[in-house]
């Protein structure tokens, strides 16, 4: 792979079909040059979650619910954070 010192601009396009095309058929590295690159924080990202269906007796959700209320916390967020703790203690 040869590196390529001068980068090519990005062309004005007149509507967002052209832009479209553009980009469908032409490798955007060739207008980007990397060494200027910065790292970006998001700190508003939320990672994406999956609803999942999980039965549990119902003795064992009450007590995670009063445990949950202990710490002013909603149950499910307790059980995302146990389960959190458990994977890193391993």
């Amino acid at each position: 792979m040869s590196k390529q010192t001068a980068k090519q601009p990005i062309p004005k396009f007149k509507t967002e079909a052209q832009e479209r095309a553009y980009w469908e058929t032409n490798d955007f590295t060739v207008h980007v040059d990397w060494t200027k690159a910065q790292k970006v924080k998001l700190p508003n990202l939320k990672p994406t979650t999956k609803t999942i269906s999980l039965r549990l007796p119902q003795h064992l959700l009450d007590s995670i619910k009063v445990a949950a209320n202990a710490r002013d916390v909603p149950y499910q967020s307790l059980i995302k954070v146990w389960l959190q703790e458990k994977l890193h203690s391993h």
